[in-house]
């Protein structure tokens, strides 16, 4: 296999062309003299051939190293460029940010605040993809996405409260007294409507004031891979389900929906932005994060 090109040496070699000295170009690159020299010979001795005339009073360069000097000194100032700008990016928010979000939470509560975000930061640009199904950030080249408890593996900064009710039901078709008395009756009681990327595996579970914990099944004629799907359903009194806030939220604001079982609750879950880990954020990154939760962790309040 052909060795990679010696970058260092010529790097080197640039900067003594640069500076006729090879004590001044030790000094500029933090180098000790014997350094800067061994490296020099390094490269001659990769290429066969003498870089410099060396005297005691003046450095000059042969044939080949006039010819090598100003790829050499090209070599050096876009590896130069390349780090500044790689630091700039590190700094200064600018570049890309791949997020994924799911579906509804999306439209609904990250597309809203993201023109602030883009006019605040106009350097940076987001390239948002909504599904409710779960990425994989390194494999598909995702920075970030939300996800309802930390990855393992994965770096997680908590951005947003989701607030679920026990249970929600239509008002429209569904008699109240078919609603259950407890979650263990919802099964029996009526039909339940799933959600195919539950995070606990197929199972709601509640809890009471008393700490008294019940994990229920859902078993309905409808299960959807996205949670919006199911409001016409719901709406129209053919069953029951459980919906986050965001998307439920303003139909309990109207009536058309009415909370079930309110003594009974979900644990109130949040969302994390997670992220791959391995050294510091990008700044654009590091700002999609604050600005995300400082806008989501508002809620909403009921």
């Amino acid at each position: 296999m052909a060795k990679l090109p010696d970058f260092e040496g010529l790097a080197i070699f640039a900067k003594v062309v640069e500076l006729r000295s090879f004590a001044a170009a030790a000094t500029e690159l933090a180098l000790s003299k014997a350094t800067v020299s061994k490296a020099v010979s390094r490269l001659e001795e990769r290429l066969g051939a003498r870089l410099f005339n060396r005297t005691s009073r003046r450095l000059a360069l042969t044939d080949a190293g006039q010819k090598l000097a100003e790829r050499a000194t090209r070599l050096l100032l876009d590896g130069e460029a390349a780090e500044n700008e790689a630091l700039a990016q590190s700094v200064a928010p600018r570049g890309l940010v791949r997020l994924a979000v799911p579906m509804t939470f999306g439209i609904k509560a990250v597309a809203p605040i993201l023109p602030e975000f883009l006019e605040q930061y106009p350097e940076v640009s987001i390239d948002l993809h909504l599904s409710d199904a779960m990425v994989d950030l390194i494999g598909d080249g995702f920075r970030c996405r939300p996800a309802d408890r930390q990855s393992a593996g994965f770096i997680a900064d908590r951005a947003a409260a989701v607030r679920d009710a026990a249970l929600h039901g239509g008002v429209a078709g569904l008699s109240q007294a078919a609603w259950p008395a407890d979650p263990s009756d919802a099964p029996r009681a009526t039909q339940m409507f799933g959600y195919a990327y539950l995070s606990t595996q197929g199972v709601w579970h509640y809890t009471n004031a008393s700490g008294e914990q019940v994990g229920v099944r859902p078993a309905g004629p409808l299960r959807v891979n996205n949670g919006e799907a199911v409001m016409p359903a719901l709406l129209a009194g053919l069953g029951i389900a459980d919906l986050p806030d965001f998307i439920v939220g303003d139909a309990i604001a109207s009536g058309e929906v009415e909370v079930i079982l309110k003594g009974w609750k979900q644990t109130e879950g949040s969302v994390h932005l997670v992220m791959p880990p391995g050294g510091p954020r990008p700044a654009r990154v590091e700002v999609l994060a604050e600005f995300l939760a400082k806008h989501l962790g508002k809620g909403r309040k009921r």
